[in-house]
């Protein structure tokens, strides 16, 4: 299948724009359609993975990501949720941001689907070249450079 969805990255919102603090944490949502329960948990580990290597104070998933063996009725969209913690390191999102682009760049053959979240600032990126993803991914990354920084 050729993409054609191009990311979607909205605008901060003028309280974002006066510089007030940025937000230290960053909000992954991680979806595949038509995938079971566990095929996301299994995504989301791989990801969360190789997050932890970073310089990032934790990666941690979020209520609701756990899939108990064999269940079929779990909200898909809770267990492909992590919550990534930059701490101080200046470039944690940078690192953060690199894996992630990596990270899909591996996966042509799945086509998972990710919502980047800082603060009100959201990155929805799903079936995009990795022109396209490259480009949204370094313009979220500038918007949000002084996250992780210590004041």
């Amino acid at each position: 299948m050729e993409p054609t969805d191009t990311p979607t990255l909205r605008r901060p919102d003028e309280h974002e724009q006066r510089g007030d603090p940025v937000e230290n944490e960053l909000h992954i949502l991680l979806t595949e359609q038509d995938a079971e329960a566990e095929r996301v948990a299994e995504l989301t580990g791989y990801l969360r993975e190789e997050l932890l290597d970073l310089d990032v104070d934790d990666v941690t998933t979020l209520p609701g990501g756990e899939v108990p063996p064999g269940a079929r009725a779990v909200d898909v969209t809770q267990i492909g949720a992590l919550l990534v913690t930059l701490g101080s390191s200046a470039t944690a999102l940078n690192q953060v941001m690199t894996v992630i682009r990596s990270w899909v760049g591996r996966r042509h053959d799945t086509h998972p689907s990710l919502q980047l979240r800082m603060g009100d600032d959201v990155l929805e990126v799903s079936e995009a070249t990795d022109d396209q993803v490259a480009e949204a991914f370094k313009i979220f990354g500038e918007r949000h450079s002084r996250a992780g920084a210590e004041p």
